[in-house]
């Protein structure tokens, strides 16, 4: 047990890499920082499904990262985050064993508006405890499990646990995914810095949620997003503010802000129109504008929004459903659902880093 401890802390030092509680704005978890030898994400590279679920060794870093806005059966809202990463610490070729140059970190969240809970697992590549097997299409870390049950992206069954809760989840969608940015080429500053990503905004859930020894029968709608790079952020950019929503239309709308340092943000998002077509939106046609800060771990995040695409006749406002939905992880951060009003209604997950 000791030197399981003493390995997972070592891990969670290389991912920390870059980052710190006490220094959020250090381009959020390093990954602003230059990385020579890992491979360049290309606006010509065309992605492919289904392989592009699995992993992307020759990139630095990538991540399978799935939200869910539910209700159970008396209709309580509880959100749901399941996020697996990998980050290689040295470029390819791969290596095997304990030699393996890649590490593995699992945050799982469940938000009420009244509780909020968090867990997190690291491990190490190369031994069988986490990764991604693209002939299965199943990514894992520990009991923690992503695993398709129809040998397509169509359907999953979604698994996590934590010290107060744990769930699973089946997921479900006729939906094609959906290429964020330019066929999936997706830019996150002025100066290239780029991913590629695509999402699965479409997915139907339904399936049983544990908290605090109680047990709820849930249902709603789920987001899955896919992404990697090497450098995905620009070196003076502190984090940034993600919103996924699913509005009551049956359009889906993703923005996100980069936040610079001296205060020049980037912007981008996608439209998605109930019949799965995306249009992709430009920074100078997005305005996201914080509209009530909260005090949390010390620090003060916006958690009402007003976000506004004038030429698509959009005006939302955001609430978070519990304010304190903070992930007290080795990267700490900010996760959770949202209900949506204005010239839409909906619902929607915000994320906020490097604060």
């Amino acid at each position: 047990m000791i030197t399981k401890r003493l390995g997972l802390l070592l891990l969670g030092g290389l991912f920390l890499s870059g980052c710190s509680q006490e220094e959020p704005a250090q381009s959020f978890a390093g990954l602003g920082s230059q990385v020579e030898g890992f491979a360049q994400v290309r606006a010509d590279t065309r992605l492919a499904f289904p392989q592009d679920f699995g992993q992307h060794p020759d990139y630095r870093i990538e991540w399978w990262y799935i939200t869910a806005n539910l209700t159970d059966s008396e209709g309580e809202v509880i959100g749901l985050q399941w996020t697996l990463f990998r980050q290689a610490i040295a470029p390819a070729p791969e290596r095997r064993g304990w030699t393996n140059q890649h590490l593995w970190l699992g945050h799982a969240g469940i938000t009420r508006s009244d509780q909020h809970y968090a867990a997190e697992t690291y491990a190490r590549g190369g031994i069988g405890q986490a990764g991604v097997d693209t002939s299965a299409l199943k990514a894992w870390i520990d009991d923690w499990q992503l695993h398709s049950t129809s040998g397509d992206l169509s359907q999953f069954t979604l698994s996590a646990k934590g010290e107060n809760f744990s769930y699973t989840l089946a997921l479900s969608t006729e939906a094609d995914p959906v290429l964020q940015g330019d066929q999936g080429f997706s830019l996150k500053s002025q100066a290239g810095q780029a991913s590629h990503y695509f999402s699965q905004p479409f997915y139907q859930a339904e399936g049983l949620v544990q908290i605090d020894d109680q047990t709820h029968a849930v249902s709603g709608q789920a987001w899955m997003d896919r992404e990697w790079s090497s450098q995905p952020l620009a070196a003076d950019q502190q984090g940034w503010d993600w919103f996924s929503m699913h509005l009551d239309s049956g359009d889906k709308l993703m923005l996100f802000r980069l936040r610079h340092a001296d205060g020049e943000h980037y912007y981008s998002g996608t439209w998605i129109s109930a019949a799965g077509t995306p249009q992709p939106l430009k920074p100078e046609q997005i305005r996201m504008t914080p509209r009530k800060s909260h005090a949390v771990a010390g620090r003060h995040l916006p958690i009402q929004w007003q976000l506004e695409i004038p030429h698509l006749g959009i005006e939302l406002e955001t609430q978070a459903i519990n304010p304190n939905a903070w992930m007290d992880t080795g990267i700490p951060y900010w996760e959770g659902p949202i209900r949506i009003g204005g010239s839409h209604s909906g619902v929607g997950y915000l994320e906020m880093t490097g604060y």
